[in-house]
């Protein structure tokens, strides 16, 4: 037992000193989120239940479902005691010393279980023979990639959110099936939807997977499923824990009649088809492609210019838009956009059992199919496929080939959520460490067959790091500064928007290649 305890001793140290490393950011840059969290503070301490998802005195309203709003009611019970003046309605923009360091704190405090679930992803990890050399174990490199994740870093711990408090839940409920236990995992993603219903983007993935793979116990020797092995009491029990969740959560809200107000905050589809036009997915290669085309239609003089939406995609605003010259996008077509994404994967592992690491590329192709053709999608969601796709990176040079190309450019695509000037250091200097660790960490792991990236790849990556040194540093110093301020955006975002199809395709091909080996694990 001494042996087994400090041989996980490394964990420790990393854990102790990424949450250490988080409270130096105390003080630094945060957004409106900020804001919109202390709101919900006061909201959920000030109000009765009843209000909870009617009060707009701000524009911060409550829009997260009911089980994370108790987890503000519960946060606010310790904010008291540190500042009680951040728990008033009225006192809008807030940001007091001691408000700060609760926030923040609360932030660090909460990642405990992402911690959690980290090591227990790390416990998943397999390998034929491990090296005695612990900074070469895949397990301790997965430890970094997650623990010392970039986004996450720069997201919460900066920028301000609770995302990895809720990964904790997802990568817990990935480890446990993982390790076949599939009604805790159930239980862990029912509670997640509840928390947050952005994680309804990996949601066919667990149905499918768990109908497939937990009710039906057995196999026709060709690998389909045999119909008569379907046990309803494993259904039922499925059924009994998702429904159980939905009604602690949603139960009060139906019985004060008040479910379609709470369902009307959870989805305002009246915000636009792209979020600030910042995440780079299928909308903003869209998107850019009708400003090109607005462009060349001027200068040819086949479209008058005085006629045309000014800045409509790229003002920086969340709101409804119109495209000046492809067809605009209904909330509709982004939805069959996202099914006929996810069909593919979906059918897969219904078809014919895959093993518990096809359901996890399964989720990481819903999660990139729901942000590339997904209504309002934010830049921060990119995270959801990064960070699931850390496990497979360090058991497979394909699924490690895959991850740098996603996370140098997902996480690339996060840099316009930190503008300012005292913050460019510390993204720069965070993401060059991630990034070259990252490469070096995954080519150790996988050296004995050569160079992980393919030249078109690497060609690609250069590109990206020309595009930051142009957005980043040359633009602020041009004179297109003040005519075209959202341009390095909208750079960025077309940009990312390619590698990340790129991604999206490449790991639709190791999931449907019939002769791929990870089809067998």
């Amino acid at each position: 037992m001494a042996a087994l305890a400090e041989s996980w001793s490394w964990f420790t140290a990393l854990a102790v000193g990424v949450s250490l490393f988080k409270c130096l950011f105390i003080n630094a840059y945060h957004s409106t989120d900020f804001e919109v969290h202390r709101n919900w503070l006061a909201i959920t301490y000030s109000l009765p239940l009843s209000r909870w998802y009617h009060e707009n005195s701000s524009e911060w309203t409550l829009d997260y479902p009911p089980l994370f709003a108790w987890l503000e009611r519960g946060l606010a019970q310790a904010a008291r005691r540190w500042d009680g003046d951040m728990l008033r309605l009225d006192n809008l923009n807030y940001a007091s010393p001691a408000t700060v360091l609760f926030q923040r704190l609360s932030v660090v405090c909460t990642d405990l279980l992402f911690i959690y679930a980290a090591r227990e992803c790390c416990r998943c990890v397999r390998v034929q023979k491990a090296p005695q050399d612990v900074l070469s174990r895949p397990s301790f490199v997965l430890a970094v990639l997650l623990l010392w994740n970039f986004g996450l870093l720069i997201v919460d711990h900066i920028h301000f959110q609770y995302n990895g408090f809720l990964f904790g839940f997802l990568l817990l409920s990935v480890a446990r099936h993982l390790q076949s236990r599939h009604l805790q995992g159930a239980l862990l993603f029912a509670v997640l939807l509840n928390l947050k219903h952005i994680f309804l983007y990996v949601a066919p993935a667990y149905g499918i997977f768990l109908l497939r793979s937990y009710c039906f116990t057995l196999d026709r020797p060709d690998g389909s499923i045999r119909w008569s092995s379907f046990a309803p009491l494993r259904l039922l029990a499925l059924g009994g824990i998702v429904v159980s969740i939905f009604a602690l959560s949603f139960g009060p809200f139906v019985a004060m009649g008040q479910l379609s107000q709470v369902v009307s905050r959870l989805f305002p589809f009246r915000r636009g088809l792209c979020h600030a036009y910042w995440a780079p997915n299928a909308w903003a290669l869209y998107s850019g492609a009708d400003k090109a085309l607005a462009a060349l239609g001027v200068r040819l003089k086949l479209l008058q210019g005085a006629e045309l939406p000014r800045a409509a995609m790229t003002g920086g605003l969340v709101q409804e838009v119109q495209h000046a010259v492809l067809p605009s996008v209904p909330p509709a077509a982004t939805l069959l956009c996202t099914l006929v994404g996810i069909l593919p994967a979906l059918v897969s592992i219904w078809c014919r059992r895959r093993g518990n690491r096809a359901f996890l590329r399964c989720l990481l192709l819903c999660a990139l199919a729901s942000f590339l053709f997904g209504w309002h999608v934010h830049e921060k969601a990119i995270l959801l496929a990064v960070l699931p796709l850390s496990i497979l990176a360090v058991e497979s040079r394909e699924d490690a080939r895959i991850f740098l190309v996603l996370a140098t450019t997902g996480h690339y695509s996060l840099f316009p959520l930190l503008f300012t000037p005292a913050e460019m250091i510390i993204k720069v200097c965070l993401m060059l460490m991630f990034t070259i660790y990252s490469f070096t960490a995954l080519g150790n792991l996988h050296r004995s067959q050569g160079s992980l990236l393919r030249p078109m790849e690497v060609a690609y990556l250069l590109g990206l790091v020309a595009v930051a040194i142009s957005c980043e540093f040359v633009f602020p110093l041009s004179p297109w500064r003040q005519k075209l301020p959202f341009l390095p955006l909208l750079v960025t975002s077309v940009y990312c928007a390619l590698g990340v199809s790129y991604s999206f395709l490449r790991l639709y091909a190791t999931l449907l290649r019939s002769d791929d080996k990870h089809k067998q694990l």
